[in-house]
């Protein structure tokens, strides 16, 4: 055996059981079988397990005696074709053969391996070959006397190859196809259900907000009793109604996996998982319940623990996590890894959470986040400004890719990207570039790779989506900004909070919520296409709410506001702070329909309520709306508080309907509106190679790709992959046979003519 494995394993704990001398294997074989061990026994209640170094070990039993734990440091693969158990305390991934209870922090204690040849191995099913459909394979983690509290039970891969793969579903989650309501047993869904099974556990997400009641749930769990298409039924009716019809509609989710790992003691001590640096792996259709250390950091669900990009390649899909005592997914320092298609339901403190602001390039892709709650700020966290409140998403790093997700009655955000530099903090942080190099940046300035098609929806807090409270103004230029696609929030109290400059908007539905825009930072903000209903009390907000304040440029081409009675606040808020001597807003294709104000005071534009300081400055905000007097007829609106309107007072009249108490309008013309920005694409696209399988003398290659832009090409060893999904988003390709240890390098190619510079490798096993 190497010694420099050895010197890097931790020596044997002394604590209760620690005289128990291991069972070791003696050669490659079953589990059940006594000539597999060492002592020519099996491995039995309270054993400690050492699986040695090039031994191959087939799991094929289900038992309930509770092994105390196992070092994995040649391989143990579960039958995938029987029913299997295991009852365990520690299960460590690690190279070498001592065995030992500590190693939670080995991304520093050892020399990476060689991932092809002497990668220890714990497998569950692989994708070629998952735990079949019929048959069950269950992970219990109980707490032994004498381990630590606060890292044990646990599952720890270190240098290791862990995976998971459970009988695959079309998706694990759906949306209603028509509305559920009280007394109903019976579910339609708007998408197949191929994989779901009689007997799996579901939830119902709830569709009506509760405000600040955050004790108060509509999401139902119930099981399914039978399957007719794309009918479910269920085993006892629902008690609330769920919204299932139109544009706005609740999810049904999955919860039932054929491979489920669990804390044995959920009211005692939690077990809790985790991937280190020059791990690899993927989890794939696995159920995850009941885990997560209270109030513990670094002990979560689900954890990719400083892994930088040596985990590229690995993956999350089609699982479920629920009941998690601290978050669902934790990435920590951990570069491109592909999360998709997951649920999380029930978390204390953030539910797919990317921890520390070092984290780039991750995709995060059609994730279902339900009710993740607030918790309490972790002791010794990275990142002190974090209060843990509880965002089906939170992050701190932009540079990454949000796709398709939904948070529903999450805590206090549905998503939140939080940057908050302290004196005791800065920001500037050594971040992965293009290139694979590390250069120390400021994190509030990296805009999205990509954040497209998400939504949120019945809050039990307060935020949709939060986009950069705390930033301080700092964020990227114009030329590079944040750009916000097909974003539908509803059923919320405050909708949209971006506080981020240099933002473009495309597509923005906001319906039923209390408050739309909301306390904006508009700096350069760019919006088309926005839908405002059914939204009552400020629909479209004043730079920074009550402070009243822009520093600069707000284009809005596009804004219906439809059924949105105000109670005599406006439709659109005037800021009158202009400190810059710059801002200005303008509006075009502003639609209002279906406007019933019973106080009578509406105003299309005014200042509107609240406590609001005395303009400071010589030039208000002036207020341009296009065409609203007709074609190449601009109102211009002014606040009557300021210095302008106050010197030409003579010039402006009040417009029924449009203007209010405190604002007047004035017809002019010749005024431009503004240009949107032209945004520069000058960043590189990323690849993610997430499988390598030989078939009939053939190589297949899957993967991933993602850019700010568009992927119009993903070359693999200097081949066209074959396009998927739109964008590349998930390509393949058959290459001609490899031998084990060739590699195989993917490379992207954008609509800009950007190509990958540290391209995805992987080697042939």
């Amino acid at each position: 055996m190497n010694s420099l494995y050895i010197a890097a394993i931790f020596s044997v704990s002394f604590l209760p059981g620690a005289d128990t001398v291991p069972v070791r294997t003696i050669k490659s074989g079953v589990w059940s079988d006594p000539a597999t061990w060492e002592s020519k026994k099996i491995p039995k209640a309270g054993d400690k397990v050492i699986i040695r170094p090039g031994h191959k070990v087939l799991y094929d039993v289900a038992s309930t005696e509770i092994i105390r734990g196992m070092q994995i440091g040649g391989e143990l693969r579960f039958d995938p074709t029987k029913d299997t158990r295991l009852e365990i305390g520690l299960i460590r991934v690690q190279p070498g053969e001592e065995y030992s209870e500590e190693g939670f922090e080995c991304d520093g204690h050892f020399v990476a391996p060689d991932k092809v040849a002497n990668m220890p191995v714990f497998e569950i099913g692989n994708a070629s070959n998952p735990v079949h459909a019929d048959k069950k394979a269950i992970i219990r983690l109980h707490y032994q006397e004498g381990m630590k509290k606060d890292s044990c039970p646990a599952i720890v891969c270190c240098g290791g190859r862990w995976e998971t793969h459970g009988a695959i579903l079309d998706r694990s989650w759906v949306k209603l196809a028509k509305n559920a309501v009280v007394d109903d047993k019976t579910l339609n869904v708007a998408e197949g259900i191929n994989g779901w099974k009689v007997g799996d556990k579901i939830v119902v997400t709830g569709s009506r907000t509760h405000g600040l009641k955050k004790d108060k749930s509509d999401s139902e769990e119930r099981i399914i009793s039978a399957i007719k298409g794309q009918e479910i039924t269920i085993d006892t009716p629902l008690t609330m109604n769920h919204s299932g019809e139109g544009n706005y509609r609740a999810e049904v989710a999955n919860l039932s996996r054929n491979i489920v790992i669990e804390s044995a003691n959920p009211d005692g001590e939690r077990g809790h998982t985790m991937y280190h640096r020059d791990s690899t792996g993927s989890l794939a259709y696995t159920e995850f319940r009941h885990l997560g250390k209270k109030n513990t950091l670094g002990r979560y669900s689900i954890h990719f623990h400083l892994a930088g990009e040596t985990m590229r390649g690995g993956f999350l899909k089609g699982n479920s996590i629920w009941d998690s005592h601290n978050r669902w997914v934790t990435i920590h320092g951990t570069n491109y890894l592909y999360v998709h298609d997951n649920v999380g339901y029930q978390s204390i403190g953030h539910g797919f959470f990317l921890e520390d602001g070092t984290e780039v390039n991750n995709i995060l892709d059609r994730n279902l986040a339900i009710m993740a709650k607030a918790g309490k700020r972790l002791p010794k966290q990275v990142l002190g400004f974090d209060q843990n409140e509880g965002a089906g998403f939170w992050w701190a790093n932009s540079l990454n890719t949000f796709t398709n997700n939904i948070a529903a009655e999450c805590g206090l955000y549905g998503f939140r990207y939080e940057a908050t530099q302290t004196s005791s903090l800065k920001l500037d942080f050594n971040i992965l570039q293009p290139d694979g190099t590390y250069k120390t940046t400021d994190i509030r300035t990296l805009p999205f790779v990509k954040f497209d098609g998400n939504e949120v929806h019945s809050s039990h807090g307060l935020y949709g989506v939060n986009l950069g409270e705390g930033v301080n103004r700092v964020g990227p230029d114009i030329s590079h900004p944040f750009v916000v696609r097909n974003l539908k929030i509803w059923d919320i109290h405050y909708a949209f909070r971006p506080q981020v400059p240099s933002l473009v908007v495309e597509n923005l539905d906001i319906h039923q919520a209390s408050y739309g825009v909301y306390h904006p930072n508009f700096d350069n903000h760019f919006y088309k296409n926005v839908s405002i209903s059914k939204t009552n009390t400020e629909p479209f907000n004043r730079g920074h709410d009550d402070l009243g304040v822009q520093y600069g440029l707000l284009a809005v081409d596009g804004l219906t506001f439809d059924d949105c009675r105000s109670g005599g606040m406006p439709l659109i808020q005037i800021s009158d702070q202009n400190p810059t001597g710059k801002a200005q807003s303008h509006f075009k294709n502003l639609k209002v329909v279906n406007w019933n104000d019973k106080s009578g005071a509406r105003a299309v534009v005014n200042l509107g309520g609240g406590p609001r300081l005395k303009p400071e400055f010589p030039h208000g905000v002036d207020v341009y709306v296009h065409d609203w007097f007709g074609v190449g007829k601009t109102a211009l609106v002014a606040s009557t508080r300021t210095q302008d309107y106050k010197s030409n007072e003579k010039d402006f009249k009040k417009v029924s309907f449009f203007t209010g108490d405190e604002s007047q309008a004035k017809e002019v013309t010749d005024v431009q509106f503004p240009n949107f920005p032209k945004l520069v694409d000058d960043l590189p696209p990323f690849s993610v190679i997430t499988r390598i399988h030989k078939e009939g003398g053939k190589v297949l290659v899957e993967g991933v790709a993602s850019d700010n832009g568009t992927v119009v090409k993903v070359l693999v060893n200097g081949k066209e992959a074959t396009m998927l999904t739109p964008g590349f988003t998930t390509w393949k390709i058959l290459l001609g046979d490899l031998a084990s240890g060739e590699v195989v390098e993917a490379k992207a190619v954008d609509a800009a003519g950007n190509e990958e510079k540290f391209t995805s490798k992987r080697k042939v096993r």
